[in-house]
């Protein structure tokens, strides 16, 4: 006879019984009351926008010019959120920042946003004098750590790189429910949305900001009233791989491609 028992690829967790669990109760349209993350609390949330412009010369890292405009367009797409902004912080400054952000009440607040703009590499980001990784920086806001944000969007927007550049390829045209007490992950209701694909350059220009935040406030602001967040962050991602190409005297950097990366772990459509 055929087995049909379920089986993980871990150390199995041995019960009597199996339980599914439903706390959603179902709609006409077939969506459930809480498809979709409660919104409606007294304040949207808080936007964190750290601006990492100069660096110290041994770090080896060229100042960032352009960041100060990608800032102040983030100010204006974020405007129903408290925004604070820091600038030139340095690795032990942004612990600091984030430690004291994730200790605070968020209790009526909806979300959480950090905007991290800096030189960056594969899984880390830089402060004025160094690496930080961003898995400690977003350690400090997961479930067990931030119950105030549990069950709350939490977004991580990163504008950092990396070494590697991408040459393209042409191509031919052509409701909450509080009866309920339910067990989630802790890395649960996180969404990462990095400028660009791990290990490759993401492009800047010193007057016109960087193509990956110039594409997001722009999609952000046709969109975010209208569409779920995760089909916004596509659009995103189509008019920065469409609409965007280097332009360089240095053959090695012309003609160069941007993708961005998407990470989600949200549990819940997501809109503002």
């Amino acid at each position: 006879m055929e087995n049909t028992e379920n089986s993980v690829d871990s150390k199995s967790i041995k019960t009597s019984e199996t339980k599914i669990l439903h706390g959603s109760k179902s709609m006409n349209s077939g969506i459930s009351l809480d498809d979709s993350y409660k919104m409606d609390y007294p304040e949207m949330g808080l936007c964190m926008i750290i601006n990492n412009k100069n660096f110290h010369e041994s770090t080896g890292m060229l100042c960032r010019s352009g960041t100060d405009v990608d800032s102040a367009n983030l100010w204006e797409n974020f405007t129903n959120y408290e925004i604070r902004n820091k600038n030139d912080l340095t690795c032990e400054e942004i612990l600091e920042l984030m430690y004291s952000v994730s200790k605070e009440d968020h209790s009526k607040r909806s979300s959480y946003i950090c905007v991290l703009l800096s030189h960056g590499e594969e899984g880390k980001i830089f402060g004025t004098n160094g690496p930080v990784d961003l898995k400690t920086l977003t350690g400090f806001f997961r479930g067990d750590c931030c119950r105030s944000l549990t069950g709350k969007p939490k977004l991580f927007i990163i504008q950092a790189c990396g070494t590697e550049l991408d040459c393209g390829i042409e191509t031919e045209s052509g409701v909450e429910d509080d009866t309920a007490c339910q067990k989630i992950p802790v890395e649960a209701d996180f969404l990462y949305a990095y400028s660009t694909a791990p290990g490759y350059y993401s492009w800047r220009n010193s007057k016109d900001r960087s193509w990956f935040i110039q594409s997001l406030c722009a999609m952000l602001k046709q969109y975010a009233h209208k569409l779920e967040l995760m089909h916004t962050l596509i659009w995103v991602n189509r008019k920065l791989a469409i609409e965007f190409e280097s332009f360089s005297t240095d053959s090695a950097f012309h003609a160069k491609k941007q993708i961005p990366c998407i990470v989600s772990m949200l549990t819940k459509e997501l809109y503002f």
